[in-house]
């Protein structure tokens, strides 16, 4: 399936927290939109790996996205090195996406700055032909190069490049992540609080939404951060 954009994310809920609501608005524009998750989660201290492949899921479901697939990478132990990478590569010439979103380029967890160096990478050396990779079948596989790789905003305040405005999604991108029901707030939980267990994590992600929706004067956003300048045809594009 040949996929618009294409998510790639270090753990499953990266891409809920940081670009749910630009995902469900090119949904609901009739684009075609995938997650790859590269690891199961499975070093985090509250739930499972299983737990959290039924929520992946279950927020997946609610998303509407067109695939999801996980690549079974270490969780907290994936390096950027050519096995990593043709693992990624090999999704991303699997998908063809036009577009990939990606981690932040550095963040609070390690794991999240380090996927995001290895997609980098990835994203440029799938178009190159002489690395050969094939598909479940067993048939080699086309090179392929995305035209755009953006990087979302996670935990670490970090100056955006460009905002998406995810004002009417806001509340279906909250319903995806409530779908991690073992990963956030649960007052009933018997298990260790942690950094996104706490009530005031969810607080948060709504405060940065609103602080990057003010700057371009709507109510809620998504920020992003790009590794080349991004180009306009138009200057009624930008707003």
């Amino acid at each position: 399936m040949k996929l618009d954009i294409l998510v790639v994310a270090a753990h499953p809920d990266d891409a809920e927290l940081s670009c749910a609501g630009t995902i469900l608005n090119h949904i609901a524009l009739g684009h075609k939109v995938g997650i790859v998750d590269l690891t199961r989660g499975e070093l985090g201290t509250r739930g499972t790996a299983d737990t959290r492949k039924q929520e992946a899921e279950d927020a997946s479901s609610i998303l509407g996205v067109s695939i999801r697939e996980n690549l079974g990478l270490a969780d907290g132990f994936f390096t950027n090195d050519s096995a990593h990478q043709k693992k990624v590569i090999t999704a991303i010439r699997k998908y063809r996406p036009e577009i990939v979103l990606g981690n932040a380029i550095y963040d609070r967890h390690p794991d999240h700055g380090r996927a995001s160096e290895l997609i980098f990478e990835s994203c440029f050396y799938a178009g190159l032909a002489k690395i050969e990779t094939t598909n479940e079948q067993g048939n080699a596989q086309l090179p392929w190069r995305p035209k755009a790789l953006y990087h979302f905003i996670q935990t670490l305040s970090l100056k955006p490049d460009f905002i998406v405005d995810v004002s009417g999604t806001w509340q279906k991108k909250m319903e995806a992540i409530r779908a991690y029901k073992t990963q956030f707030y649960d007052p009933a939980s018997k298990e260790p609080e942690t950094h996104i267990s706490s009530p005031l994590f969810m607080k948060l992600v709504e405060a940065r939404a609103i602080e990057f929706g003010s700057v371009i004067g709507t109510q809620y956003g998504e920020g992003f951060t790009v590794r080349k300048t991004v180009g306009v045809k138009s200057l009624f594009d930008v707003f």
